[in-house]
């Protein structure tokens, strides 16, 4: 039950990212310097960055099991707000530090940091749904 939960939350997780990137592709896009040619010519086809996201995210969802588990959260409310206080105060931060350092513009650290939050959120809920 404990791996399918973590499968569970991982894929809700990746599934909003799909939904949160195609809903902000353009800015991402014009945040990160990548152009609507490089995407088209094939230079973004690579599944690499699927896969190793669907991966990390499974880790992410694993770990919070964990931390869950020890913390005695056992319901969706408790799961998502735990997961919230995660993405918001421990991911989003770390986010926000390396694209400082990378003096990338704030438009893609409130993207990314968004989807840490929400994405951390998420996985917080369905764990605490299991």
């Amino acid at each position: 039950m404990e791996y399918l939960a973590v499968l569970a939350a991982a894929a809700a997780a990746y599934a909003f990212g799909a939904i949160w990137y195609m809903m902000l592709g353009k800015p991402w896009m014009k945040a990160t310097g990548i152009t609507p040619e490089q995407v088209e010519g094939g230079a973004m086809k690579s599944p690499m960055p699927f896969i190793i996201s669907a991966l990390m995210l499974i880790i992410v969802a694993g770990m919070m099991r964990h931390g869950f588990e020890m913390s005695l959260i056992d319901t969706a409310g408790k799961g998502a707000i735990a997961g919230l206080g995660i993405g918001a105060f421990l991911a989003t931060p770390w986010i926000v530090t390396n694209h400082a350092y990378g003096m990338k513009p704030r438009m893609l650290t409130l993207i990314d940091g968004g989807y840490a939050t929400i994405g951390c959120t998420i996985i917080g809920l369905v764990l605490g749904a299991f």
